[in-house]
């Protein structure tokens, strides 16, 4: 595989995403990273199916009507070629991943990973949804041939349960944003590790990904997953490699790079070839890539300082979300408790001017987002808007 990931060129995503109304725009986007995401196992999509893609964009069609109109594409298909079976799946997985990334419902548990599997690969493996119950190893180009240790069958579902569980309970107060951004990799790259499904592990762990983030208040660049899917994935292997024999330890910093473009908007250099295992010299990173070009423009000549914040995507204007923010802090509060602590009495306008506003904006989030009505909601921050508190606290 080369630096530049598979990319299909029939639908120009970028004149709907940025001139589309906003349906069409999120429509283009899913369909984007749905498509992109085929070349981490190789693979292209069919003309017909980017045909299809188009007509859903423009609102012609629904997402499933989309997945049906595929479905019966393959089944009354009367001439057969030999990528015919990549091609199907190919085509199959993007309306897929496409109706997964156009709808918000996220379950984080065991189940919730299970279930992103089979919807992922409905209609194309008869094990979509169901764990491995064999071990398995891989030849990756990026290892010279070798494999990461994956985890043993038998231990799948206590080892995703561990992990998620982890997570859940993991404490972000204290954290600034670079070290965010290497805690959410080594959860990431420990998920995929586990490697518990025969196939597809990557594409789920991708979807996984950007919907946890979101459920967090971050606002995903999903360009990344759609133009750089097999760098994601050399990078997931690179941070779970070691080989003392061979001088190789875990190597997170290429995943670390990938989310820091992702969350924070920078422009770190994502190039297949600098992962490989002792690369020949000519494949190395040079000095000047190591840095973010942002960065780079930014650098003073007289200083040479490095600023410690690229672009601060955790930051609002808003005072009044900044307020909200403070008041929530590390508790769960009901409407009633954060309107007290603002000293407020009006509820629509508490609902309005400070609570919609940081839902939107991603700083805060329900307790029971699948039950918006629930006797007993709260409220919390997400991980980004632990990030703002934590900048206000150590301001104040």
């Amino acid at each position: 595989m080369s630096d530049h990931d598979a990319k299909q060129t029939y639908i120009n995503f970028d004149e709907y995403i940025r001139q589309g109304e906003p349906a069409q725009r999120a429509r283009a986007d899913a369909w984007r990273v749905a498509i992109g995401l085929q070349a981490v196992d190789g693979l292209k999509t069919s003309e017909y199916l980017q045909e299809t893609a188009r007509r859903n964009i423009e609102g012609e069609i629904s997402i499933d009507e989309a997945r049906e109109l595929v479905k019966q594409y393959y089944i009354t298909k009367t001439t057969h070629d030999k990528d015919d079976d990549d091609k199907e799946e190919a085509d199959k997985v993007s309306g897929n991943i496409s109706k997964l990334l156009q709808t918000d419902a996220f379950t984080y548990s065991v189940g919730g990973l299970a279930a992103i599997h089979k919807a992922i690969f409905e209609g194309v493996f008869k094990h979509a949804g169901k764990f491995r119950e064999y071990d398995i190893s891989k030849k990756e180009w990026v290892l010279r041939g070798d494999s990461v240790l994956y985890g043993r069958w038998q231990d799948l579902q206590m080892s995703i349960k561990y992990d998620l569980e982890q997570e859940r309970q993991f404490d972000y107060s204290g954290l600034n944003q670079e070290q965010m951004v290497e805690h959410l990799a080594n959860f990431v790259a420990g998920l995929w590790q586990i490697h518990p499904f025969r196939e597809g592990n990557t594409r789920t762990t991708a979807i996984f990904t950007i919907k946890y983030l979101r459920s967090q208040g971050f606002e995903v660049n999903n360009e990344l997953f759609a133009e750089h899917s097999w760098y994601f994935r050399n990078a997931l292997v690179r941070a779970n490699y070691r080989n003392l024999k061979k001088g190789v330890n875990y190597e997170p910093i290429f995943l670390i790079r990938f989310l820091r473009n992702l969350l924070m908007g920078e422009n770190n250099t994502l190039k297949n070839r600098y992962m490989m295992i002792n690369p020949p010299e000519e494949w190395k990173m040079s000095d000047s890539e190591q840095v973010p070009v942002q960065v780079q423009d930014k650098l003073g000549t007289s200083s040479g300082q490095v600023p410690t914040q690229v672009q601060d995507k955790f930051h609002t204007n808003n005072y009044d979300v900044k307020n909200l923010v403070k008041v929530i802090g590390k508790n769960q509060l009901s409407v009633k408790d954060m309107m007290n602590g603002l000293n407020l009495k009006g509820r629509d306008n508490f609902l309005n001017v400070y609570l919609i506003p940081a839902i939107n904006e991603g700083f805060v989030r329900m307790l029971y987002p699948d039950k918006p009505h629930h006797p007993r909601q709260k409220y919390l921050l997400t991980t980004k808007g632990i990030l703002l508190y934590n900048k206000k606290a150590r301001i104040s």
